[in-house]
């Protein structure tokens, strides 16, 4: 079974391409998707990655995380399932 990775604190610059190639070193990557705002289009300096070996995956947030990439220190850990939005923002009355 594959694992999701989050990747976070992203140069803003960060293409999806090469943000798998990173991610590459240790494993197939499935897909990497770098995520942006709707509004600017510009990267709001966070993706993910999927890979299909989960012992690469964790391999590779074991060696990522804390890493140098573009002057920045790479956030790297296992992506938490999307919560519904109701459930993330509940109206108070």
């Amino acid at each position: 079974m594959g694992k999701k990775i989050y990747v976070g604190n992203l140069p803003f610059t960060t293409t999806s391409e090469s943000l798998s190639e990173v991610f590459s070193r240790f494993g197939s990557v499935n897909s990497s998707k770098i995520i942006m705002d709707k509004e600017t289009g510009r990267s709001k300096g966070f993706g993910f990655v999927e890979m299909n070996d989960s012992v690469a995956a964790d391999t590779a947030i074991s060696q990522l995380h804390g890493s140098d990439y573009g002057g920045r220190s790479l956030t790297v850990n296992e992506a938490r399932p999307v919560e519904k939005r109701e459930q993330r923002f509940q109206i108070r009355r």
